[in-house]
């Protein structure tokens, strides 16, 4: 069973158990809420004014929280006005501890998580100590690492070709930088164009 649930302006979506944070509340202790909308565990939903009349979320304070920070600066360029300020949001904490359905709701019995252990578990170790263990599969390899990458060879033939006396300045050439295309010039404004025209 779940239920929606309005406060601070927002809505939530509730269930027995649930921890929410929502908007500041200045109260203690357990809080009412009507819900808006309430679907049962048979998938009912019930949503009209008239038939959720008794029913209500029943929720606990567990504590108030502050959101993160918000850091707010306003800025005007030339002007010299500058104004820094901060803002944390508080918010209350929450526990749904019961949801009242209204009349007609269909509500299963959730079974206790605490119960005591049973003592079947304890003849597992007998049983799986007499089957033999299997060997474990062998490590892979670990995969190689790629070599370094070679000079390009189009530069180791440039190179040879070229006598000797050159060769070192084409090396250095190759290793260089590739200079930037020049962009091409703009045209001038159409608008400069006409007036010389007339």
């Amino acid at each position: 069973m779940y239920a929606i649930i309005r406060t601070g302006g927002k809505q939530a979506k509730v269930r027995e158990g649930d921890v929410i944070d929502v908007e500041h509340l200045r109260a203690e202790g357990e809080i009412d809420f009507a819900p808006l909308l309430v679907v049962d565990d048979a998938g009912t939903v019930f949503s009209h004014r008239d038939v959720l009349k008794g029913a209500r979320v029943i929720a606990r304070v567990v504590g108030d929280s502050s959101g993160p920070k918000v850091d707010i600066f306003k800025y005007k360029a030339k002007t010299g006005y500058r104004r820094q300020l901060g803002h944390r949001q508080r918010y209350t904490t929450l526990e749904v501890t019961r949801i009242e359905g209204p009349e007609g709701a269909v509500r299963r019995e959730v079974p206790s998580k605490k119960k005591a252990p049973q003592a079947a578990p304890a003849e597992e170790p007998a049983a799986e100590a007499a089957v033999p263990k299997e060997k474990a599969a062998p490590k892979k390899a670990a995969p190689k690492k790629a070599a370094p990458k070679a000079a390009p060879k189009a530069a180791t033939k440039k190179s040879a070709a070229k006598p000797a006396s050159t060769a070192g300045a084409a090396s250095t050439k190759a290793t260089a930088k590739p200079t930037p295309k020049p962009t091409p010039k703009k045209a001038a404004p159409k608008a400069a164009a006409t007036k010389k025209e007339s």
